[in-house]
């Protein structure tokens, strides 16, 4: 998920939703005070209202409470039932046949049928759409890449048995796949409300999940109530209220002011809240398997295309002060794509090590010595964020001091720093990438083969690391293939399209009186538990 891996919301939000500019005020709301039942928590930027089009874990946090899927994340960060409440699999492994829960309504009070599955996902992976993301996860099934071409009016490979019976044909065995589903882009729609453009509406927000969206005021807050329809039950929370605050510090005061019940803080926060009292006891720590990396786009700068220069910049980038001083220590040093957490991560594997003198030779080596007549280089990185801004600081000092390389910064909003990148645009950047499954294929066929979908913010093109994921995606032997992972994600690391950083870890603020928070490697699951007393 890039993860943030989202898109554009239209123009016409702002007068379908109301005016106003700058942060989240307490008056939205109707108070400072926490409010029992009310469940209070920041986002930076909402992306879109549509499960279809979404690509950041920001407001797949929302979404998910509004829409769902057939299966879903368990908090033992196994793949568990969800509107689905069984499944088969075939001998050969490319049917599944999925049987679903009876009674299970939309927000509008009316039942969910196999038929509204097969719509929502071939309206995703339509060619009207034109989703971002939909294929990355559905293009498994037999038809999507026809269907998203045009080529086809349905997808073949979804069919209705019955009212409670899905079929799901792939073109080949995808061990990965069930977890391919948890994603939101196969979540089931009201289609008498979603429409087949992309989704800019509260009213068109009709989904099956614990919570109804009601309210969204851009560049104000985000609101959700409670669904007392749901078929899990109705959950503890009366609502949930997202108040869009970009700026950190302002984020860190509406907590100690008691107007918000969580946050996410910034490395710079952490030492403060750790002296503070009456914070230091709300403060935890959780593992993501996530890796901030620096990019470097092939296509969109040339002089990437040279393998010297990507390891010239990947070994002089010094990743271990960047965490540990520059960022406090708090988060891991990436030296594997692959993160813990996810099936195949390796303590050893063979990243390029910090070595500035090794750096400059290989740089020498492809025409630049000293940076002499390479041009100069622009960083860019998601605005807001003060420790992604630090990092990028840190990688254009490393690479100014150790190879002569001028680079500046440029902070973008984060909407249209994820067009630019869709659209192949970005040169050298900073960026995550979290699972949206546990599996190595999120993070090496996915991001970085030749037919990879994410491939497109980096244009790597190698061969035989091709050839290893082409092979190990195909097999359902686990050994054979965490095998020919560990090969592929060795030649990604000395070839260096990307430069691993750290791996993620967030240190939240959580007031006690908020209960019941389910945890998964992924964060917080959907809020079907949770309470906020006083």
């Amino acid at each position: 998920m890039n993860k943030f891996v989202g898109f554009i919301l239209a123009v016409g939000l702002v007068s379908v939703f109301g005016c106003g500019k700058g942060n989240f005020s307490s008056q939205a709301s109707g108070g400072s005070a926490t409010t029992a039942g009310v469940f209070r928590y920041p986002i930076v930027t909402p992306t879109t209202l549509d499960p279809g089009m979404v690509q950041d874990g920001d407001t797949i946090d929302i979404l998910q409470q509004v829409y769902e899927g057939l299966v879903m994340w368990g908090e033992d960060n196994t793949v568990k039932p969800n509107l689905a409440e069984s499944w088969s699999v075939s001998e050969d492994g490319k049917v599944y046949t999925f049987k679903l829960k009876k009674g299970v309504k939309f927000h509008n009070g009316r039942e969910v049928k196999a038929e509204d599955f097969k719509w929502s996902i071939e309206r995703n992976t339509s060619k009207e759409l034109a989703s971002p993301v939909a294929e990355n996860y559905l293009d498994d099934i037999v038809g999507v890449l026809e269907h998203k071409r045009g080529e086809l009016p349905d997808v073949p490979g979804i069919k209705v048995v019955d009212d409670y019976t899905l079929s799901i044909e792939l073109k080949q065995p995808r061990a990965y796949f069930l977890g391919k589903l948890t994603y939101i882009g196969s979540y089931v729609l009201a289609k008498e409300t979603a429409g087949m453009a992309e989704m800019n509406k509260v009213e068109q927000c009709v989904g099956t999940g614990p919570f109804r969206l009601t309210q969204f005021v851009p560049e104000q807050i985000v609101v959700l109530e409670a669904n007392s329809d749901y078929h899990a039950g109705k959950p503890p929370l009366a609502k949930i209220e997202r108040p869009i605050i970009k700026d950190a510090q302002t984020r860190l005061n509406k907590y100690k002011n008691r107007e918000i019940d969580l946050i996410q803080l910034e490395r710079q926060d952490i030492e403060g809240v750790q002296k503070d009292e009456k914070l230091k006891g709300d403060l935890k720590f959780f593992d993501r398997p996530s890796i901030f990396y620096v990019g470097l786009n092939q296509k969109a700068q040339p002089e990437f295309k040279d393998r010297n220069v990507r390891r010239a910049i990947g070994m002089a980038i010094n990743k271990e002060r960047i965490v540990n001083e520059v960022l406090g220590g708090v988060n891991k040093v990436a030296n594997s794509i692959i993160p813990p957490g996810v099936l195949g991560f390796r303590e050893n594997a063979a990243a390029l090590q910090y070595n500035s003198e090794e750096a400059k030779k290989l740089l020498a080596a492809a025409g630049y010595p000293d940076g002499k007549g390479f041009p100069a280089l622009e960083i860019r990185f998601r605005e807001q964020r003060p420790d992604i801004r630090l990092v990028a600081e840190a990688v254009a000092s490393d690479l100014q001091k150790n190879l002569g390389i001028k680079v500046s910064l440029l902070s973008m909003e984060w909407r249209a720093y994820l067009e630019l990148g869709n659209r192949g645009q970005l040169t050298l950047y900073h960026m995550r990438w979290a699972a949206d499954y546990l599996d190595p294929q999120n993070f090496l066929s996915h991001m970085l083969a030749t037919w990879g979908p994410e491939n497109r913010f980096n244009n790597y093109n190698s061969a035989a690391f091709d050839d290893l994921c082409r092979r190990a995606d195909a097999s359902t032997n686990e050994a054979e293939r965490l095998k020919l992972y560990a090969e592929a994600e060795d030649i990604a690391l000395q070839d260096a399209p990307w430069v691993p950083i750290y791996f993620q870890s967030d240190a939240e603020l959580i007031r006690g009186t908020v209960k019941g928070l389910r945890e998964s490697l992924f964060g917080h699951l959907p809020h079907t538990t949770t309470s906020v007393g006083q």
